[in-house]
């Protein structure tokens, strides 16, 4: 079963913790082994893992991904959002993590992020555990 998580973001570019969320799926599907695949079916919002100590990681990386690939440079692309579709094809539309004893295997500072490069808007994020 594919469980759809709703993400709403309230600004253009944002990156939101899903990591809870993420876990809760897994707890309710009963998968104690195995893999979780979380995939975003957006053209302008992606999925990462990364570190969520420090809340400025995720705030460089939002901010530093729009000084690369700004807003307003000279695009073909012209609905006003083809820097968001480069910034997703740079992050990634899924992510794959293990599970071992019906928790997700991150790294101490790890966490799930959906990275919204469009918004602000509800999204959605595809979660689908597979017992491995």
């Amino acid at each position: 079963m594919i469980e759809t998580l709703q993400v709403r973001t309230r600004r253009r570019i944002e990156m939101v913790d899903i990591t809870a969320r993420v876990s809760e799926a897994v707890r309710a599907s009963g998968v104690r082994d195995g893999a979780v695949v979380i995939f975003v079916p957006h053209t302008t919002a992606a999925v990462t893992i990364n570190e969520n100590a420090d809340p400025d990681v995720p705030r460089d990386i939002a901010s530093h991904l729009a000084e690369l690939i700004p807003r307003d440079a000279a695009f073909r692309h012209a609905e006003g959002n083809a820097d968001s579709h480069i910034k997703v094809s740079l992050t990634g539309s899924s992510e794959v993590v293990l599970l071992e004893d019906g928790k997700l295997v991150l790294g101490t500072w790890q966490s799930i992020f959906f990275c919204e490069f469009d918004g602000p808007r509800t999204r959605r994020c595809l979660v689908k555990v597979m017992q491995g």
